[in-house]
């Protein structure tokens, strides 16, 4: 009879947790609603304020709110932070969806819209629905994560087509190559895969390439 009080316990836990996963959802709907087109902007959180890319993730988010983008971020610090000071420094919109870690992820205090997740899977989802473009600046194991979500989800038309862009030749040069080199040459993926990504240092490129894709 204990053992099947603890059974009906992580049942009713499991299934309460349901409740917390829709409570996201619905804040993050709610916030974001009316954001109007925006870009979401990853990098690592690591990153320290003296670092080239942090300076880059500045000047591009400010030249993103100049021209009527908000900016997404996941709202903590390093190329995160960057990106939301720079369009707020703009008076643009500046999101932070934070996520709640054990470590690195500490919320940035240039976020005019913070949204708090439990949940990886509910936070890329706001990522990807309220966003026209992605640009992808140096990162690690999180922002690969979100780079080749993105890629796969265009690619296998489960949503549609955004630029994808990678920020920092020198940087993502190799992997580019590895994904050429094996990848195509193994037939992994189709020539046309390769459409879907972008690769630049230019942020006025970025924002170019951004405003073309919605019709600008």
């Amino acid at each position: 009879m204990e053992k099947q009080y603890v059974v009906e316990d992580i049942r009713l836990s499991e299934s309460w947790r349901l409740f917390k996963i829709l409570g996201e959802f619905v804040e993050g709907v709610e916030k974001l609603h009316d954001l109007g087109p925006a870009v979401t902007i990853f990098g690592s959180a690591r990153i320290q304020e003296d670092s080239p890319y942090y300076k880059a993730a500045v000047d591009l988010a400010g030249r993103l709110a100049e021209n009527g983008f908000g900016v997404i971020t996941g709202g903590g610090g390093g190329v995160m932070e960057a990106a939301n000071r720079g369009a707020a420094e703009k008076n643009g919109n500046s999101v932070g969806l934070n996520i709640i870690l054990p470590r690195e992820q500490v919320p940035n205090p240039y976020a005019n819209i913070q949204i708090e997740f439990d949940y990886f899977f509910v936070r890329k989802v706001m990522f990807i629905k309220y966003a026209c473009a992605y640009v992808i600046m140096p990162g690690g194991f999180g922002t690969l994560d979100e780079f080749f979500e993105a890629v796969t989800l265009i690619q296998t038309d489960r949503i549609k087509p955004l630029p994808v862009v990678l920020f920092g030749t020198e940087y993502w040069s190799g992997l580019m190559e590895w994904i050429r080199e094996r990848l195509l040459e193994d037939k992994m993926i189709s020539p046309q895969d390769l459409d879907i990504i972008s690769m630049t240092d230019d942020p006025e490129e970025i924002v170019k390439i951004v405003k073309r894709a919605i019709g600008m």
